[in-house]
């Protein structure tokens, strides 16, 4: 899998895939990106809650992973996130991403890529981390998180990920009231989520993008 680091529009790095032809973030900007599908249309939607159980489709970069750790800093609020990448990055490619703003971030960013997989973690009392090498068709989950994290490549290119049959397992995995953040925002994507049972809403989009989607378990 040949990869080149790209640099976006808000100056933070993402990868190009040559073989799927397709960057991992946004071109626009890679960390306004996550910050707005996963945190502020996200995780910001959650902050009643205590603890707030975090399931992600797609480690690839550990740049919403990051985010989601200073989130939960900052709001003094308990993360537990599973983390699925059938591909993990080598740290040959991952240790030139420099998605950070201090020096606090770029160790708390190695330490992400650098714990053992298939292992729960606890990087703190607020934040603990399960990185899991396994298929997202093979998960077996029930009501088991409050919000998914989807950021698997587009429709287009992994269209397997993005089924009727692959939505019905994460409906499943999610509790109730719970919801799911994408930065698709397709009609068909959008059809197929209804179609298992979730609430969908279009909602504003990061820069470069009008829309995006918000599911909820209803």
């Amino acid at each position: 899998m040949k990869l080149e680091v790209l640099t976006t529009g808000d100056q933070s790095p993402t990868l190009y895939n040559e073989e799927l032809n397709e960057t991992y973030h946004s071109r626009h900007g890679a960390r306004q990106e996550s910050e707005h599908v996963y945190i502020a249309s996200g995780l910001d939607e959650l902050v009643h809650l205590d603890t707030i159980r975090v399931f992600e489709m797609g480690f690839g970069t550990g740049l919403n992973i990051l985010l989601a750790h200073q989130f939960a800093r900052k709001q003094q609020t308990r993360l537990e996130l599973t983390s699925i990448e059938l591909f993990p990055l080598e740290k040959e490619v991952w240790s030139q991403l420099d998605f950070s703003i201090n020096q606090e971030e770029k160790e708390v960013f190695s330490q992400l890529h650098e714990l053992p997989w298939e292992q729960n973690q606890e990087l703190s009392p607020l934040f603990s981390l399960l990185k899991r090498k396994t298929a997202l068709a093979d998960i077996e989950y029930a009501n088991a998180f409050d919000i998914l994290f989807f950021d698997a490549f587009g429709p287009d290119k992994q269209p397997h990920l993005w089924t009727p049959e692959i939505f019905t397992l994460l409906y499943n995995a999610l509790d109730q009231n719970g919801i799911m953040v994408t930065y698709s925002a397709k009609g068909q994507v959008r059809r197929d989520l209804q179609s298992v049972g979730f609430e969908v809403e279009r909602i504003p989009g990061p820069p470069g993008k009008r829309e995006m989607l918000r599911a909820r378990k209803i």
